[in-house]
């Protein structure tokens, strides 16, 4: 299948990351090369691209669409969790600017051999990595009805959380559950009629919230961001995307915790603990997608952009 993806926020990412000709970029979640292909196609030869992906479907296809552009280019199959140690393996420093897209590519969608959607039947799998041992098929067979129900609700922030984990159980205890369809009619039949005419898809939340679990999005976000902010050079930018509500409430308290380095009780007529702020938030409110965008991708609906600039 061919790696696809419709790059979310596109032309803002592009513009907001300034882009030098000549600088280092970083894209820690490569994906179909999207925003890579925008930010390469702003680097002159003397430009250095480092795109990172755990899948290497995404490398493999990444590789190739970025191939006729003239500046260095280079491949990392790792997690975007350990930049300071790619960084450090390549004996690059700092960087010029970085991005961050926390969706599903379109290809990991689509793909029916993937499992990612709810729209498709396919093995319950849902790694972006293929080499990890943990599969949706494990968490949904193997994990404990209270752990299942936290992990719903917190990272799905799905009401019915306690309900579908109960019918998953019972379910189970029939059969293992093996493919997105199973899985789909069972979170059918768990929520209420009067509840499925109403917003998303039924299995949607549940979906995200398994999904999270087997790829472990959320546990070292927070650690990651302040990473890439300090990998960065003086003005240099970081962009992240998010598409849901956990995503983005950590990256703005990151934000809003280096930008306001501070720490003195907001009633002193003066700061004398010292501490001064690294960064300055680009975007006060995230940037959102143009009712354009939208119509063209209804999967930008939920995404959120938010930019930090590197001080002195």
């Amino acid at each position: 299948m061919e790696f696809k993806h419709t790059s979310v926020l596109f032309l803002e990412s592009i513009r907001y990351l300034n882009i030098d000709p000549e600088g280092i970029y970083v894209d820690g979640t490569l994906g179909g090369g999207g925003h890579a292909s925008g930010i390469c196609e702003k680097l002159n030869q003397k430009g250095i691209f480092i795109g990172i992906d755990r899948d290497e479907d995404a490398i493999c296809a990444s590789a190739e669409r970025l191939n006729g552009y003239s500046c260095r280019k280079i491949f990392i199959r790792d997690n975007y969790v350990n930049i300071k140690g790619i960084l450090e393996k390549l004996g690059i420093e700092s960087v010029q600017g970085a991005i961050l897209d926390l969706g599903v590519s379109s290809f990991q969608l689509d793909n029916s051999e993937r499992g990612f959607s709810y729209m498709r039947d396919a093995a319950l799998d849902m790694r972006m990595n293929r080499f990890d041992s943990l599969t949706a098929e494990i968490v949904v067979n193997e994990y404990g009805q209270k752990e299942l129900t936290n992990i719903i609700r917190r990272y799905g922030e799905e009401r019915w959380a306690s309900r579908i984990s109960e019918f998953i159980i019972r379910e189970r205890k029939n059969r293992r559950i093996k493919t997105t369809s199973e899985l789909v009619d069972i979170i059918k039949a768990a929520i209420p009629a009067s509840a499925r005419r109403e917003g998303p898809h039924p299995a949607k939340r549940t979906f995200q919230a398994i999904r999270i679990e087997v790829n472990d999005e959320l546990s070292k976000l927070a650690i990651a961001v302040d990473e890439f902010i300090d990998v960065l050079a003086e003005r240099g930018r970081l962009c992240i995307i998010t598409f849901h509500s956990l995503e983005d409430r950590i990256i703005k308290e990151t934000f809003n915790r280096r930008a306001n380095a501070c720490t003195c009780p907001k009633d002193f007529p003066v700061c004398v603990c010292g501490k001064k702020a690294d960064v300055k938030k680009i975007s006060g409110k995230p940037i959102l997608p143009t009712p354009q965008e939208l119509e063209m991708n209804p999967r930008a609906r939920s995404a959120k952009l938010r930019v930090i600039e590197r001080r002195q």
